[in-house]
């Protein structure tokens, strides 16, 4: 340092000094400009991608928050659709159990008719039967008792008796 002190140059310091001067007109004449346009459009580059960014960042959490309301609503709407199937299913098997309560009282009601028809004709049958006999039995009898002279008197006064009491 002591060396640069004591080799200093005033002439040669003008001229460094005009040269220096000269140097940073030249530069700001013919470089300072497109160095601080290409700068400042750098910078507005900058602003404008962290803009677009920002603004890409905005619409990605609109389009969550879109696509979270969406899959709530799409959640209700399955809600909603198991619930009138839960619905549709219970109400069909209800109308199922009615329908064949319906239909097993009604088989219940035709099968007691059906016994009671049946049993009306057998009983017809049978009184059918027992008169059918009453009479063949009376008939012998009747025959036995009126084959005698005798007997055939008994019984007539005896019906004329009874006709008397009644």
């Amino acid at each position: 340092m002591e060396k640069l002190i004591e080799q200093f140059s005033i002439g040669l310091f003008f001229w460094q000094f005009i040269l220096f001067v000269g140097l940073v007109l030249l530069l700001k004449k013919f470089a300072w400009k497109p160095i601080l346009e290409a700068v400042n459009s750098r910078e507005e580059g900058i602003k404008n991608a962290l803009l677009a960014a920002e603004n890409a960042k905005k619409d990605l959490a609109n389009l969550q928050a879109d696509n979270e309301k969406l899959l709530a609503e799409a959640r209700a709407e399955r809600d909603t659709m198991l619930k009138e199937a839960r619905e549709i299913k219970e109400k069909m098997i209800a109308d199922a159990k009615n329908e064949a309560q319906e239909q097993g009282n009604k088989m219940i009601a035709q099968a007691k008719a059906s016994i009671e028809s049946e049993k009306n004709a057998a009983m017809a049958e049978l009184k059918a039967q027992v008169s059918t006999l009453s009479v063949e039995i009376a008939e012998k009898l009747l025959k036995q008792e009126l084959a005698n002279k005798e007997n055939q008197t008994k019984l007539v006064e005896k019906m004329l008796a009874d006709a008397k009491l009644n």
